[in-house]
């Protein structure tokens, strides 16, 4: 994706992005790692959840199979017709045709909903509708525009039927014992609907894991506050819990802690207590104010596995896992926090629910403007989706960290590999779109 910038342009580049106030001075204090290197040291801890839940089938979508999943009957149970027309012997209508029509004898009449209570014979009709069961005798049904009723009891056929033609057969879309769902699987619409169809209305579904969410800092309010001066509102819980949602958990809100050790640890400890994941919202800096990552590694072993990622923004990331469950350390700026959950917080949820990942979604663009980079570092920019003459386009949604409306006015995130000085105008990336 891109190509490396010149050097001889890199200082324009960056002096661009800095104007536009995207990327916020951080000092050098942090043991960085790679992406990569940061969900390795997490995948060494983590294992599925292993509270399951019988669930009404009403309540089960978008959630994950704690067992595979068997048909318990054949479906359909019985041979039915696709279309409106006479159930036939097909080798009666063979040869028929305009020229030299089939004639059959009428028997009756299919019931819908009911057991076919005749049987046709050779030489043999019976009309029959949509869904209808076939009658015994009957190996294929003749649609109703290629027939003529001459009267109460003959039947003219001008085209000729196949074996099995406008049928379903007895489990033609599921058979009896057939696994329809393995172990792992997200429900989808689709997928409620075939239970549905097999009588399966309770299924056994991998629990939501819990997902406590700790909001930190003497300027948060609750939302619902007016902010007094030097405060704001509580954007991050509520962007937590909704993704938290978004990826199958259930988010448990414990409020806002202050900048005050003993109050923050007690919080965290409690939180901690009554959750299968811990987000802790800011305090993951190197300020003396920030004390996320000496909270986070009290509450148990083997503590803290990052502190740093080499990303932009979201470095001063904190992944730790303690007493069997894993805990993040999400910087407080509301862009941060979002990269930071789509990177990191999402696959574990999936890995938790013991379901794969989401295959990513991206969309292929061409770059409106420049984008700055250092290499060394991976860089996560907000872009809006432009169409111009029939070509997409990334255009950079450029602002500083802290500012949600960066995210809203955004489509989805180009990344700017490692080792690249940044990206040029015109330049070929893919979108990764948010969901």
């Amino acid at each position: 994706m891109g190509r490396y910038v010149r050097q001889s342009t890199i200082y324009n580049l960056q002096s661009t992005i800095y104007n536009q106030n995207w990327y916020d001075p951080m000092p050098e204090l942090f043991q960085v790692v790679t992406i990569a290197e940061a969900s390795a040291r997490l995948q060494t801890y983590l294992s599925p959840l292993a509270r399951v839940e019988q669930v009404d089938l009403h309540a089960a979508l978008d959630r994950v199979l704690a067992a595979p999943l068997y048909a318990p009957t054949d479906l359909p149970a019985f041979p039915r017709s696709t279309m409106d027309g006479f159930a036939v012997r097909a080798a009666d209508t063979y040869d028929a045709s305009e020229s030299l029509p089939a004639y059959l004898h009428l028997v009756g009449e299919i019931a819908m909903g009911r057991q076919a209570d005749l049987v046709v014979g050779p030489g043999q009709a019976a009309r029959i509708h949509t869904g209808a069961m076939l009658p015994p005798g009957a190996d294929a049904v003749v649609m109703v525009e290629y027939t003529q009723t001459l009267d109460a009891t003959t039947l003219e056929v001008v085209r000729s039927a196949a074996v099995g033609e406008h049928i379903i057969a007895i489990g033609d879309d599921v058979r009896s014992g057939q696994v329809i769902f393995p172990q792992g699987h997200r429900l989808r619409p689709q997928d409620l609907g075939g239970l549905a169809g097999l009588g399966l209305t309770s299924v056994p579904l991998v629990a939501r894991p819990r997902v406590a969410i700790l909001a930190s800092g003497d300027e948060v309010v609750p939302a619902d506050q007016t902010p007094g001066p030097g405060q704001v509102r509580d954007i991050n819980s509520y962007t937590l819990a909704a993704l938290v949602q978004r990826y199958g958990g259930e988010p448990l809100l414990i409020g806002i802690a202050p900048d005050e050790a003993a109050t923050l640890q007690h919080m965290a400890h409690a939180a901690f207590a009554q959750a299968d994941l811990l987000i802790v919202s800011a305090g993951s800096s190197v300020s003396t104010r920030d004390m996320a990552a000496e909270i986070i590694a009290s509450l148990g072993t083997p503590g803290i596995l990052v502190h740093g990622v080499a990303i932009q923004p979201g470095k001063p990331t904190i992944i730790a896992f303690a007493e069997g469950r894993p805990i993040f350390g999400l910087p407080g700026n509301p862009v941060s926090t979002m990269v930071t959950f789509e990177l990191f917080v999402a696959p574990t949820l999936l890995q938790l629910q013991a379901t794969p990942p989401h295959p990513p979604r991206t969309t292929p663009a061409r770059l409106t403007k420049n984008i700055a980079s250092k290499t060394g570092r991976e860089d996560l920019v907000p872009v809006r989706l432009l169409q111009r003459e029939a070509e997409a386009w990334a255009e950079p949604v450029f602002g500083k960290s802290n500012l949600i409306y960066t995210m809203i006015r955004a489509d989805g995130l180009v990344r700017v590999p490692l080792d690249q000085s940044g990206l040029y105008a015109g330049d070929h990336v893919l979108i990764h779109m948010f969901t």
